[in-house]
């Protein structure tokens, strides 16, 4: 059987099993069971595959089927640039995220420290990314659930990231408190979908992804609360703190980040469109008496 047989008999499969998009992770399942690198599938569509490949494929194929994240099937969701390990227990790094990340390193390259904490880690995305792409960087991330930690230390340990156990920033508070009032850029992908819709999630992210990093409590809002609070603690002047949000939260995050003492916060479109990230400045009273310079202007962000 040639691979572009393979293809379309495990889209035929995956289909059937109630995948969406059931031909383009056929051809992400091929791939990995014959070992090619990503799009090298189209060019080799016709060429027989061995009974290894077929081997690896069937298992692969079956645990998809069965409804199980296709991430952890093959072990690696993509990330920007990066590949980014992961397995059960941990929350999939998704494509809008990216955005969060792209915005993140650019004020972490303009910053005079750049330094970087990403709050609520999971497999270490956000912090491999900021460690990947801004040269010189000391990025520190934190997670709470110890089975996400033992995954974003394998990612992000390589990098040159710390990675540090706790809740929030409690483990900075204990590991490095010298940072208070000198982190250049925060950031956070907190679980922001309401407690009452996590049924209404699909079934390979509500039975499989942890409810930690998913349940953001009655109004989806309550980690959010928890992190604008801490960004005036560790945030320097004229410092970024950068969140995702539920689509349909911009309004409410906006006016809590205000609340917390953020310059300017506004909400930023992901890549299809959506509200997703909510982005702000530090600027306490402080820095403006004593005429500290601020990396750009809150009201004029883009």
């Amino acid at each position: 059987m040639t691979l572009g047989q393979l293809v379309a008999d495990t889209g035929v499969r995956l289909a059937a099993a109630g995948c969406v998009s059931a031909q383009a992770e056929a051809r992400w399942l091929v791939e990995e069971a014959a070992g090619l690198e990503p799009g090298r599938l189209a060019l080799l569509a016709g060429e027989q595959a061995g009974p290894g490949v077929q081997a690896r494929l069937e298992a692969m194929a079956a645990r998809r089927a069965a409804g199980e994240p296709l991430q952890y099937v093959v072990g690696w969701a993509p990330f920007g640039p990066l590949r980014i390990a992961v397995g059960a227990g941990v929350f999939v790094p998704r494509p809008e995220t990216e955005t969060l990340a792209e915005r993140a390193a650019a004020h972490l390259r303009g910053s005079p420290g750049r330094v970087a904490v990403d709050l609520c880690t999971g497999s270490g995305a956000i912090a491999c990314y900021l460690a990947a792409e801004v040269a010189g960087a000391r990025v520190l991330a934190t997670e709470l659930d110890p089975v996400a930690v033992a995954w974003a230390v394998r990612n992000a340990e390589p990098l040159g990231v710390q990675v540090l156990t706790g809740d929030l920033d409690a483990p900075l508070l204990a590991a490095v408190p010298e940072l208070a009032g000198r982190v250049d850029v925060l950031t956070a992908n907190v679980p922001y979908v309401p407690t009452g819709q996590l049924t209404l999630l699909p079934s390979d992210v509500r039975e499989h992804e942890p409810a930690v990093s998913l349940d953001g409590g009655p109004d989806g809002l309550d980690v959010l609360r928890r992190v604008l609070g801490l960004a005036g603690r560790w945030l320097a002047p004229g410092g970024w703190i950068l969140c995702e949000i539920g689509d349909d939260q911009g309004p409410a995050a906006v006016a809590l980040a205000a609340e917390a003492g953020l310059a300017g916060p506004a909400v930023r479109a992901d890549l299809v469109g959506r509200d997703r990230i909510l982005e702000g400045q530090w600027r306490p009273a402080t820095s403006r008496e004593r005429g500290i310079p601020l990396a750009g202007s809150p009201t004029t962000l883009d």
